[in-house]
């Protein structure tokens, strides 16, 4: 499967699964199967910082493509492998627990228009990580992520989903972060990182989030204040990176885009794929 569509920009997560059920994205899901389900769940501690990161992801594999989601601890068991691998996508995109399900959708999507795909139309910039130690791989993709905001100096950048290297890579472009995350409580300077994103979401002048908003439900909300407001929505997905690309011209208004294997499961060179639109509005 690999078809190029002409289909709006999606309003919110839900419509845009409903779409893809009614074909509107491509070949009908009850069509395709996901050949293979993976759970995997790892732990990383980057060098000279005092945080572990804990992170565990669902992935579907469907032709010649990958879908995955990151989801909190427990969410999912690993039984998830034997019981949906070789299940009708379809299937898991109406019956599937919220992460497998946004898997198997970013699975259909790369799958549709793969990456890659989107970079030679010119409508993506590939940007490759060097191969290296994951301090090194995980400056270069956050640099690249923050290379994505058009900031004044000063502005404050909310930062929803906080990843260390990028609080740094936001102050190095002159903004000021303003951390929220579900999970940490201090970023590796200090700075108080809340959890309440509403707050965030009211006071930032531009907003970074992660692709694991879709798989806890936030993503919506994210948009649509985002949408209200006026502001900027970079996204940085390894989550949902063809999910998220739906919704770029319609309150997402840049995404990184980080296909599997994602930077942290690999030494060698990856490519990530950068999208910027006009206008979120």
């Amino acid at each position: 499967m690999n078809t190029t569509t002409n289909t709006a920009a999606a309003r919110s997560v839900d419509a845009l699964a409903t779409a893809v059920l009614r074909g509107e994205y491509g070949p009908p899901p009850s069509a395709l199967v996901a050949t293979s389900v993976f759970w995997i769940h790892h732990g990383t501690r980057l060098a000279g910082g005092d945080t572990t990161y804990l992170n565990q992801y669902v992935l579907v594999r469907l032709g010649g493509s990958f879908g995955g989601c990151a989801f909190e601890a427990g969410e999912i068991d690993p039984a998830v492998c034997r019981d949906s691998s070789g299940v009708p996508l379809d299937v898991l995109l109406r019956d599937a627990p919220r992460p497998l399900r946004i898997a198997a959708l970013d699975a259909y999507l790369a799958e549709a228009r793969p990456h890659r795909a989107a970079a030679d139309a010119g409508e993506a910039e590939p940007v490759t990580l060097p191969a290296g130690p994951p301090e090194v791989r995980a400056r270069a993709r956050d640099a690249a992520i923050a290379g994505l905001l058009d900031i004044g100096e000063g502005a404050t950048v909310g930062l929803i989903g906080v990843v260390n290297p990028l609080v740094a890579a936001i102050r190095e472009r002159g903004g000021v972060p303003l951390p929220c995350d579900f999970n940490l409580r201090t970023t590796q300077w200090g700075d108080p990182v809340t959890d309440d994103m509403n707050d965030v979401l009211d006071r930032a002048d531009a907003v970074v989030a992660t692709g694991m908003t879709l798989g806890n439900g936030s993503f919506d909300t994210i948009l649509d204040r985002c949408r209200a407001r006026g502001i900027p929505l970079v996204v940085y997905a390894q989550s949902g990176s063809a999910v998220t690309r739906a919704f770029l011209g319609a309150g997402v208004t840049a995404l990184s885009a980080e296909p599997f294997p994602f930077s942290q499961f690999s030494a060698e060179p990856t490519t990530l794929y950068r999208y910027r639109t006009v206008s979120g509005t």
